[in-house]
């Protein structure tokens, strides 16, 4: 018996089938090129996006005399859909059935004919390769496909749904700018770039990650930046072959010098204020899509005890508060394995009636200097914990009331003196005026084999661990620059700034650890001065 021959919408059918499972097969689609045909695009994208429920595909008809079938595509919940019902369906399904609107087919450049006549969008942009297609879809644009031609076009109009411009909740300040990044990058940069109005300011956009595909930017000031610095963060970022990067702590990981050292080397900041004043010493800034923490390199140790209010204020304030700081970050670090060195090994180096009134404080004690430390210092870090886990209100409440029934009812029971509660009382205060909370995390680790030392070899155990810490922050980098400077080596502009901070007239000059070239930040002779005339009507 004679087939009967198949009609020309059954052969299409059946070629569109075969394309689908020579697609599903294929290892490597995503290298294939845009097809003219519209239906074969069609196919393709089902293919990638197999079960994939949120991809809308919508086909449609533009034009009134030579008729071109069209798709538009774009995955719900990306794109502001009211945009698409009135800036890019209407005008095509619609509007461009006006015999007074030229037709797509009858002109030669399919962009600016879509553009000019027919789409209210800003961004529009050719696309040439399912590669780049692929990336713009899933980045929330929508895309246009015509029959007939082998291009496709994106439509920029991402849904723009983030929470408001707020002051950031771990770094507040007194005086000075309320604003934090959010979540929006884009935002982010914008923040950036109202304090930085200067077309100096550069933007390199990266994406990291095989699944995630996060955007990445690294902004820097040319001219100011050292060159080595910029190359150095652009290789450290290219070399990340990871499939998901969901924060900036996940960057900060792959990308610092010494990853086994408890030090933080890089700063992580919510203000764009901060990051403003460190692009104009020479620094470069990290911004990740998806988190309000901007990443600052390089750091070193005398950034994590400055504050961005230190800057608003006049410079007498601030010299102080750095130096409150630095007595803070010794006490958090060695407060408690003084104590225990001192009461369990060098009693004569404790006056007598202080001696008389610790001893009598411990009388009862089942536990000696090391162990009744430990016993607090673990319960004091449990309970920071518990109150940052918990709901805030219920937090806070559970953290202050917690530590007073804790302690009051251990040196009731016996286990521990008073004199040991007060001691870990003031390392935690301490703990918490070191604005940085990386560098504040590092102490609190650093700590505990400070006490176990301190415990078993008294002030020699206390000394070799001071030692250690020299030798090691000594040799540590932050992207090539010493993590002790401008202390060591030697930097007299860095040490305008550093734990005594001059007034501003006087820091003519950029920290030479960071830039070698445009050092000058403020003319000479800035000095405020009274004029002779107003002198003459004082006196």
């Amino acid at each position: 018996m004679k087939k009967k021959p198949l009609t020309l919408k059954e052969k299409k059918k059946k070629e569109l089938a075969a394309l689908k499972a020579k697609y599903s097969q294929s290892q490597d689609i995503n290298n294939l090129e845009i097809d003219s045909d519209l239906d074969k695009n069609l196919v393709y994208i089902n293919s990638v996006f197999d079960k994939v429920n949120d991809l809308v595909i919508k086909e449609f008809v533009i034009g009134s005399q030579n008729k071109t079938k069209a798709g538009l595509l774009y995955i719900s919940g990306l794109v502001e859909k009211t945009v698409v019902d009135t800036s890019i369906l209407k005008p095509l399904m619609v509007t461009s059935r006006d015999k007074n609107i030229v037709d797509p087919l009858a002109e030669n450049d399919l962009k600016e004919t879509i553009e000019n006549s027919l789409l209210s969008i800003g961004e529009v942009s050719l696309i040439d390769g399912f590669d780049d297609l692929i990336d713009d879809l899933l980045a929330g644009n929508a895309l246009l496909f015509l029959n007939g031609y082998s291009q496709a076009l994106s439509l920029s109009i991402q849904a723009k749904e983030t929470r408001d411009v707020v002051e950031p909740e771990t770094e507040t300040v007194v005086r000075g700018p309320k604003e934090g990044f959010v979540e929006d990058f884009n935002i982010n940069l914008s923040l950036i770039r109202r304090r930085i109005k200067t077309p100096d300011l550069k933007f390199e956009a990266y994406k990291i990650g095989r699944v995630s595909n996060t955007d990445v930017i690294i902004s820097y000031i040319e001219g100011i930046v050292e060159d080595d610095l910029i190359t150095e963060v652009r290789k450290r970022i290219q070399n990340i072959d990871t499939d998901m990067i969901n924060e900036s702590g996940n960057i900060e990981q792959l990308i610092e010098d010494s990853p086994y050292s408890p030090f933080p080397q890089m700063t992580n900041t919510e203000r764009p204020d901060g990051v403003a004043s460190a692009l104009n010493e020479g620094r470069v800034a990290i911004i990740i899509d998806g988190t309000p923490f901007v990443l600052v390199v390089p750091s070193v140790l005398i950034h994590f005890l400055q504050a961005n209010e230190d800057y608003y204020e006049r410079f007498l304030f601030p010299t102080a508060i750095r130096v409150l700081r630095v007595m803070a970050f010794a006490v958090a670090l060695l407060g408690p394995s003084i104590y225990v060195a001192i009461t369990t090994y060098h009693q004569e180096m404790i006056p007598t009636p202080l001696l008389i009134s610790i001893a009598a404080s411990r009388s009862g004690v089942p536990f000696p200097g090391l162990v009744e430390a430990l016993l607090m210092e673990i319960s004091f870090e449990a309970l920071r914990e518990a109150g940052l886990r918990l709901p805030r209100p219920v937090g806070q409440a559970v953290s202050i009331v917690g530590a007073l029934v804790v302690g009051e009812a251990a040196v009731q029971a016996g286990l521990v003196s008073r004199a040991m509660v007060i001691v870990v009382a003031l390392t935690g205060i301490s703990s918490f005026i070191i604005p940085a909370y990386n560098m504040g995390a590092a102490i609190r680790l650093l700590r505990f084999p400070i006490i176990f030392l301190a415990g078993t070899l008294g002030m020699f155990g206390i000394t070799f661990a001071i030692l250690f810490l020299l030798i090691h922050i000594s040799a540590l980098r932050s992207f090539g620059v010493p993590y002790l400077s401008p202390i060591t080596p030697i930097d007299l502009s860095g040490l305008k700034d550093s734990i005594i901070k001059v007034p501003d007239w006087l820091k003519n000059k950029r920290p030479t650890f960071l830039v070698k070239e445009d050092k000058k930040r403020i003319k000479s002779n800035s000095k405020p001065t009274v004029s002779n005339k107003q002198g003459e009507e004082n006196e």
